[in-house]
């Protein structure tokens, strides 16, 4: 160990349960002395040996007759916890207490550890010539190239002995200078190099790595100047190999680092020396990055982090109890900078690579969740190795997307006018408040370091759905953590800073709490205000509205709404039909949306147009309807989403796409016009001439609402320009951002920002993705009634096993789908599951009388079926397929 490697030994985390020797080391500071190397020799000495004494006391020495009595394995023993061994391993090297000697039965990392240590510190009267004789073989190896590891591996298997290989690789991997300066490249990677990292050499055999292992390029010969220098910054050799290194670069041979880990790792013995090294280096690498300010100073300190991710037993069980958690603690103080560096690597890692490290984070993050029990005194946010883990998911997560199918550009343009501010700015400042956000949406600060969106990414290497950690949002306290995710304080770590890993429902639950805030914001603001102004204000947005004439009163309202104060439309809402009884408790508002949203998507008014084929809605680029109409449809699914209802609304993805900020392209034809994204997909394949076998020009015809046809020049005197094999893909471009993007921009405009009043302040573009807001505004198509059933609950006098409620359910069950879809409309005001299924519908079937010729009713305010006791099923199935059928309007009861 030189001078470098005491002074990371000393700076360990006071920890006693990560780095026991670490804190207990410290304690024990000894004066200088003018001897360094005595000096060195001594702590380095000591350390080993409070490890030791410490592992004897929280492990033993695996022998079961044992009789020291400070050693775990002896009878009788009192076991302490973390903390109190590693006080107690002080105090038993300064007796120079007794030691026992690892039991051959022991196979645990104590004796692992033991093993692949440096045999010279076990005993501290060993003398000079014991120690030079355990470690005459290799003893100036400070790092490792591929060469050297199969130079000792050939020698360790001739004499079949292979505790110098052990002794090195638990010296150099416990050790960041030596592992820094291992597996040196000696010039950067080319283009096809990069591109080699995405293939895995399944199909190779022994000799045909070793070949390769013969031909890779070895770094320069062992020197201490190279050694030492490379945590200091002070070599030259590191200097320049930061210089010549791209942002996706490093300067570690990765290849060579996966042929050596797979030759030793199949060796238990030298795989337990990589485990225990990593041990005892992430305490010391956690202290250089939070204190040293390391990678400033010297890039290549990033090498570490490659060198011990490429470790395909990472995610093995041994790992996960000590050294992932402590390894994860240490990757998650990279600096932006290096996090950033490590993801443009790692995105060029092929997919089953990039799937090993996520199921390694997420094996630690599980193994976490489910061997703990969390609740609201204890949370999750506190438990150092998940927010670790889930941190340095985050860095995978972006490699998985920077990897992916990007379009970087295709992006919308922002609405040039802003969206006006309440009138009660002034009121709130006046009370020492600022508006929320008032810079804007949040955005992830690795997100902005990459210049990337996760919107940007088409395609990821592998599903978002597999960063998504069920076990962990089930034991997660949404309501906290939305506070932490509020309050952003860097002592309490808020998992909806990292939605990835958060699934639909919990993501849902996080946006309803900041919904539900922001309403009692509003309301009590409007208090405080009528108190300052003397007069009484609503704290409702309140509407009053004729069946007859719903959009044309909600858009008067709705407009007025939005000039005058933009605020309001953040308060709770609250509907109430002219000439109607009923209070609004939900259910008054999904009919209102629901009538809304059947209106305004009438074909007949010209709003929108609906496809046969695809059963899909697009904005009429000829519509006679002002700016307005389309304001107020984009305000109703921003309300809607506010106030969590759900819409019958049928729009192709792209429109969620565009109103999360992308443009639509030739891609997004496939789903938004199937019949033209075929035709043009012909047009690129085809193998003939298609200037003279097609004869198309840069000019489009469309039609009207009455069937006239529209010319439009995509490009200036499009006629005249015949579309050749040449600029095919320039014209299916210009000829999808016509019929996506500029037809319908005044349209779709309105629509966004009509969207955005309700939404700006909103953590909606933060946390959900386009498809994931297709299924916040329209809920789930897919209608599991068997988990309905799970769910349901009883009134009145009925139950789980009551005649009639069996017969019900049969009943049900052997529904058609569509039959399906009007009960779920009858009971619950929409026909669509909400997000997470109808597992997440709290649904009530409570008891309505006897017998009787009475047909069933409901409460879709409460999701509640009043059901008479019919005296057979065949009078159910028809009382309830009459109810269901014609059900129309609030008043059926």
């Amino acid at each position: 160990m030189n001078s470098d490697e005491k002074e990371d030994c000393e700076c360990a985390p006071p920890q006693a349960e990560t780095s026991p020797a670490g804190g207990a080391d410290r304690e024990y500071e000894e004066p200088e002395i003018e001897n360094p190397e005595a000096s060195r020799m001594k702590r380095a000495a000591a350390k080993h040996l409070i490890e030791r004494y410490y592992h004897q006391l929280t492990e033993g020495c695996g022998n079961e007759s044992c009789s020291n009595s400070w050693c775990a394995s002896s009878v009788g023993f009192n076991r302490m916890d973390n903390n109190a061994a590693a006080v107690k391993a002080l105090e038993l090297y300064k007796v120079n207490a007794k030691l026992c000697d690892p039991h051959p039965s022991k196979k645990g990392t104590a004796s692992a550890y033991l093993e692949s240590s440096n045999s010279a510190c076990s005993n501290r009267k060993m003398n000079h010539k014991d120690v030079h004789s355990v470690r005459d073989n290799f003893k100036d190896v400070n790092y490792l190239t591929e060469e050297k590891v199969y130079e000792i591996l050939d020698i360790c298997g001739e004499k079949e002995d292979y505790s110098p290989l052990i002794r090195v690789i638990g010296r150099v991997f416990s050790s960041a200078e030596g592992l820094v300066q291992s597996f040196r490249r000696s010039k950067p990677y080319t283009k096809e190099e990069l591109k080699s990292l995405q293939g895995k050499d399944e199909d190779k055999d022994e000799d045909e790595k070793e070949a390769a292992a013969c031909s890779a390029t070895a770094m320069e010969e062992d020197s201490p100047t190279s050694s030492s220098s490379s945590r200091l910054g002070e070599g030259s050799s590191g200097e320049n190999d930061v210089q010549k290194l791209a942002p996706d670069e490093v300067s570690v041979d990765i290849e060579a680092v996966r042929r050596v880990y797979e030759r030793l790792l199949s060796n238990e013995k030298i795989e337990a020396a990589f485990l225990n090294a990593l041990v005892y280096l992430s305490p010391n690498v956690e202290c250089d990055l939070t204190y040293h300010n390391v990678y400033s100073r010297d890039p290549n300190y990033l090498n570490l982090f490659v060198i011990v991710m490429e470790n395909s037993n990472l995610h093995s069980p041994e790992y996960l109890e000590i050294a992932l958690p402590q390894f994860c603690k240490a990757m998650s103080k990279l600096p932006l900078a290096a996090q950033a560096k490590l993801a443009r690597l790692w995105s060029h890692y092929s997919v089953e690579q990039i799937r090993r490290m996520v199921e390694t984070f997420q094996q630690l993050i599980t193994y976490k969740v489910i061997s703990n029990e969390f609740n609201s005194r204890n949370l999750v946010n506190d438990d150092d190795a998940v927010v670790a883990a889930t941190k340095c998911l985050k860095i995978v997560y972006y490699a998985n997307v920077l990897g992916g199918d990007l379009d970087m550009e295709h992006n919308e343009e922002e609405d040039e006018e802003p969206i006006p501010e309440s009138s009660e700015l002034t009121l709130q400042e006046l009370l020492g408040e600022e508006r929320r956000n008032k810079k804007g949406p949040r955005v992830d600060p690795l997100e902005t370091e990459l210049g990337i969106r996760t919107n940007d990414c088409r395609r990821p290497l592998i599903p978002f759905e597999e960063f998504v950690n069920e076990p962990l949002n089930e034991v997660l306290e949404m309501d906290k953590d939305y506070t932490f995710f509020k309050v952003e304080t860097e002592n309490k770590f808020s998992f909806m800073t990292c939605p990835f890993i958060l699934n639909a429902v919990t993501k849902n639950l996080g946006l309803y709490y900041d919904n539900r805030i922001r309403m009692y914001s509003e309301r009590r603001i409007t208090v405080l205000y009528s108190l300052v102004q003397g007069q009484q204000l609503n704290p409702y947005l309140r509407l009053k509205v004729r069946r007859d004439h719903i959009i044309d009163d909600a858009l008067v309202r709705l407009e007025m709404i939005a000039m005058e104060n933009p605020a309001d439309l953040k308060k709770q809402l609250y509907v109430e039909f002219e000439g109607e009884q009923g209070v609004d408790e939900g259910g008054v508002s999904k009919e209102f949306f629901q009538l809304v949203v059947e209106e305004i998507f009438n074909p007949d008014i010209g709003m929108f147009t609906y496809d046969e084929r695809t059963k899909l809605f697009w904005f009429n680029p000829s519509s006679f309807e002002n700016e307005g109409q389309y304001t107020l449809i984009g305000i109703v699914l921003g309300l809607a989403i506010y106030n969590n209802c759900i819409l019958d609304v049928h729009f192709p993805m792209v429109v969620y796409r565009k109103l999360m900020g992308k443009k639509g392209t030739f891609r997004d034809l496939a789903d938004a016009n199937p019949v033209l994204h075929q035709s043009l997909k012909e047009l690129l394949e085809y193998e003939g001439s298609v200037e003279e076998d097609m004869m198309i020009t840069f000019q489009i015809s469309q039609t009207d609402l009455f069937g006239n046809p529209l010319m439009y020049d995509l490009r200036e005197n499009g006629d005249k320009i015949p579309v050749t094999n040449e600029n095919r893909k320039e014209f299916v471009a210009q000829y999808s951002e016509y019929m996506l993007n500029k037809s319908v921009e005044k349209q779709f405009k309105a629509f966004r920002r009509g969207f955005h009043m309700v939404t700006n302040e909103s953590p909606l573009k933060y946390l959900f993705r386009p498809e994931e807001i297709e299924l916040l505004i329209c809920g789930s198509r897919n209608l599991d009634f068997l988990a309905l059933e799970e769910t349901t609950e009883y009134d009145g006098g009925y139950n789980r096993d009551s005649r009639i409620i069996k017969e019900f359910w049969e009943t049900l069950h052997s529904f058609g789908e569509e039959q399906k879809r009007l009960f779920l409309q009858f009971t619950t005001g929409t026909d669509r599951a909400p997000v997470g299924g109808l597992g997440k519908l709290k649904m009530i079937i409570a008891k309505n009388g006897p017998d009787t010729d009475r047909l069933p009713t409901s409460h879709t305010c409460f999701n509640v079926l009043l059901l008479p006791e019919y005296s057979s099923k065949e009078k159910l199935r028809e009382r309830l397929l009459k109810a269901i059928t014609y059900a129309k309007g609030f008043g059926m009861l």
